[in-house]
């Protein structure tokens, strides 16, 4: 199988047409094995909730109609499981599959770069760079599963404890923010290995596969030969410990005399940097959102906009984008007509594509935003009109970024409604990465160039 396409009849399909028959066709069977009356424990569930769960599941976001711990039965719990590794596991592949088909349309030169950057090896065949991906995850999981389980164990008993350590460490490296508890991790909001352990998978399944292999390649290589890391991997290692932080510290002391007002400062502290942490795409919480200042919800909605970085498991603008977005505004201002950062200079073309999908994304979800509330806000008394509008923008980013945190719409929503929250879940996950496939793959004209003229600025 050639990186820079798959064979369908056939015919040639980009990476991208493929992420989404790969998506489409995952939604389509969860959807048919959730509406069984096999995957509840009551009442089937209807075919709009289960389309609604399974591309909740697959997008890795989070969000529920029903809940997953009491509603479904095992046999739907692991149609979710299943639908959230596949999607997971499917979308780091095909951004390592997107950067296989970079490295190959450009210059000899180009590719060498890419090589000595990130790959620091040569890669024999698709499998070769593929394998360590899968061996990555199970290994991540795993480790998580084991440290989960010292957590749940105690808790549950043996069965049931291991069975939620795997079920949260995949849910949590994959940035799914499925939970089987029905207040999520509310119970846990105080648990030092349990907050460390979530941390550390969300963490790891929203840097991305080739951030991983770059610092891993730089910790094996000998003292005296350790390569200089790649300028994609500190943009993400630094944009990501500046939302990190800076969230926590934000959410920390907004919140010190709200919602942690009966904490102890340990147990904010925690709770600040958990909920900084999840907000980039997972979707877990260990404390009610609804008890937030709107402040700290107007932190949370930038910090879930943002998300995690490209090639990994989170959704959201990327890490990456909002470096060269300021680069960019810092390197105009000062008069340069290059955007350049940490002493390197961004091609304008990349430039020009990272802008691009910002202003796209922000359409799609301005215009989704629009008609999620023409749909809901009928629905609503006359003095909730206020609070619906913070409700339905925060239920509609945190479907975009593939977050899955919610101030409880979700449960008020309309057939309507959810298929607007599906549509935005389905392209969140996969539209700005296919929108950069069809970049890459339009074929390269002569710009028409008219005369100039001036218009006024501000």
């Amino acid at each position: 199988m050639s990186p820079a396409g798959f064979s369908l009849r056939g015919r040639e399909l980009s990476p991208g047409t493929a992420l989404i028959f790969y998506y489409l066709a995952a939604i389509a069977v969860g959807t048919l094995l959730l509406a069984l009356p096999a995957a509840s424990r009551g009442a089937p569930l209807s075919l709009i909730d289960a389309l609604f769960t399974a591309t909740s599941a697959q997008c890795v976001t989070g969000l529920i109609v029903v809940d997953t711990g009491s509603d479904l039965s095992l046999f739907g719990q692991l149609v979710v499981l299943t639908l959230i590794q596949i999607g997971g596991l499917g979308i780091m592949t095909f951004s390592v599959l997107l950067f296989v088909y970079l490295g190959k349309r450009v210059s000899l030169r180009g590719r060498w770069i890419i090589n000595e950057t990130l790959m620091h090896a040569p890669v024999a065949s698709l499998g070769d760079l593929l394998r360590p991906i899968i061996i990555f995850v199970l290994i991540v999981e795993g480790v998580g599963a084991a440290l989960l389980a010292l957590v749940f164990v105690p808790d549950l008993g043996w069965a049931q404890g291991i069975y939620y350590a795997l079920f949260h460490s995949v849910s949590a490296f994959c940035n799914a923010g499925f939970a089987l508890f029905p207040d999520s991790l509310e119970g846990y909001a105080a648990h030092p290995l349990a907050n460390l352990t979530f941390m550390m998978l969300i963490t790891l399944g929203g840097l991305g596969f080739l951030v991983v292999r770059d610092l891993l390649s730089r910790i094996r290589a000998a003292e005296g030969r350790r390569r200089r890391l790649s300028l994609h991997t500190r943009l993400v290692l630094w944009v990501s410990a500046v939302l990190t932080l800076g969230g926590a510290l934000l959410i920390f002391f907004l919140e010190l005399d709200n919602s942690l007002r009966e904490r102890t400062a340990a147990e904010g502290l925690w709770i600040a940097l958990f909920q900084s942490v999840t907000a980039r795409t997972a979707g877990f919480n260990t404390l009610d959102l609804n008890l937030f200042h709107p402040a700290t919800l107007m932190l949370m909605l930038f910090l879930m906009l943002i998300g995690a970085s490209p090639g990994s498991c989170g959704g959201g603008l990327k890490t990456t984008s909002l470096a060269v977005l300021f680069a960019t505004l810092l390197s105009r201002l000062r008069g340069s007509p290059h955007t350049s950062i940490f002493h390197r200079t961004i091609p304008e073309e990349q430039v020009t594509k990272a802008l691009s999908l910002i202003l796209l994304a922000l359409l799609l979800l301005g215009t989704s935003i629009f008609f999620l509330l023409a749909v809901q806000m009928p629905t609503l008394a006359p003095n909730a009109q206020g609070e619906g509008f913070l409700l339905y923008t925060f239920e509609a980013v945190s479907a975009f970024a593939t977050v899955g945190l919610s101030l409880g719409a979700t449960g008020q929503l309309g057939d309507a409604g959810k298929l607007i929250i599906i549509v935005l879940m389905f392209i969140g996950r996969v539209g700005l990465l296919t929108v950069a496939f069809a970049i890459v793959r339009r074929r390269r004209q002569k710009p028409l160039r008219y005369g100039e003229e001036n218009i006024m600025i501000g």
